[in-house]
């Protein structure tokens, strides 16, 4: 049999690209460390769990109708989040998680030889997806761990056609307030499409954080970005959505893969926004109660962190932070280590229940304690 030819076959871009490899099943990850329970606390999960409607919903979801499609463009939900929003149904466009619905932007509205520009150090897949589809992404660094104004207009050029912004900032939880974000999208002046991801908005309870949905109606190059899976807790049904102005909507809805979203979700969906309130608001203080503890906690072993909107934290370690994943292991606590995040030697944790938060900090106490004197130098 002959063999392919793949050096003729693949483009110098997907070469030069590193695939993501997930981690193993909690099963294998127990054999693997020797274990007797792994505490994940490197998605930014929401551990209590979906709205009970959504968990209702799930459970009637009647078995036979997996052998039938489901609604191609998610109609129900979408005329539901239009009602939400006081909007109109085409105004939005769901897709199979918040990853797929990067993509479907990015193929809208590059070609050859253009770019997007994003920060350094924010959610990686608006770079991933526009590098592997042959566009170029560009960075520009963050300023006090946040987005930097200036330093994203300056990388803009002739052939930048996206910029992304993600309030709250993923991994470092910095968001933008309405007044800034304004400023920022009129020195854009239409000139580019402005996406604004907000997956952890239902997170935030900082009174001057923008309302994405209602600037939509000042701005038709802005788009939003939800997802279901961070407040909502519906990350294995991969359910997220864009919205924005009917004429940018419609653009982006071309490049849509129909039937992408299973039924499940769409039903899971819908049912989560009918008691959104008092998910959102109980959540918000599980949250809350999380980050008072692990405040405490990590400050009283003394290490760095790095606190903001959002249901995650980060913490600077004293070692490389792939060998901090590997110690935390041992003692059945997962983080995320975050050198492919560009913060070498820091690792993000989710807010979780207590059992969990105390698992993270005892395994840091013994972690810290073992490295003995110097730890200062070890970093």
């Amino acid at each position: 049999m002959n063999s392919l030819p793949l050096d003729l076959l693949v483009p110098p871009h997907i070469k030069r690209f590193q695939a993501y490899i997930p981690s193993k099943p909690d099963e294998e990850l127990k054999k693997i460390y020797r274990v007797p329970r792994i505490f994940r606390l490197n998605n930014n999960e929401n551990l209590l769990g979906p709205p009970p409607a959504a968990l209702q919903a799930i459970r009637e979801f009647p078995p036979p109708r997996a052998a039938f499609y489901p609604s191609g463009d998610a109609y129900r939900l979408r005329c539901k989040l239009a009602e939400r929003f006081g909007m109109h149904p085409d105004q939005f466009l769901a897709g199979n998680g918040a990853n797929e619905v990067i993509g479907f932007v990015i193929k809208a509205f590059c070609r050859n030889g253009d770019n997007i520009v994003t920060a350094d150090k924010t959610f990686a897949v608006y770079e991933w997806v526009a590098e592997f589809s042959g566009f170029e992404a560009r960075l520009a660094p963050l300023v006090d761990f946040g987005f930097d104004e200036e330093g994203m207009l300056g990388k803009i050029d002739a052939h930048t056609k996206i910029l992304f912004l993600c309030n709250p900032n993923n991994p470092t939880g910095s968001m933008w307030n309405r007044e800034r974000l304004r400023r920022f999208l009129e020195r854009i002046r239409g000139r580019q499409i402005v996406v604004v991801d907000e997956a952890y908005a239902e997170f935030v309870e900082d009174p001057g954080y923008p309302d994405g949905m209602a600037l939509i109606r000042e701005y038709p190059n802005l788009l939003i970005f939800r997802t279901f899976s961070k407040m909502f807790a519906l990350a294995g049904l991969r359910i997220g959505y864009l919205a924005g102005s009917k004429e940018v909507v419609d653009i982006v809805r071309r490049t849509c893969v129909a039937y992408s979203v299973n039924s499940l979700a769409q039903v899971a969906a819908l049912a989560a926004l009918e008691e959104s309130r008092e998910h959102v608001a109980r959540t918000r203080e599980f949250v809350r109660q999380g980050k008072v503890f692990l405040k405490k906690e990590i400050a009283a072993l003394g290490l760095p962190y790095v606190l903001g909107e959002g249901n995650f934290m980060m913490i600077k370690m004293p070692m490389n932070d792939a060998l901090a994943y590997r110690k935390l292991m041992t003692r059945g606590v997962m983080v995320r280590s975050m050198t492919a995040f560009r913060f070498p030697d820091w690792i993000r944790i989710t807010i979780s229940h207590r059992e969990a938060q105390e698992a993270l900090v005892e395994a840091l106490g013994k972690m810290l304690t073992a490295l003995g004197p110097g730890i200062e130098e070890a970093g």
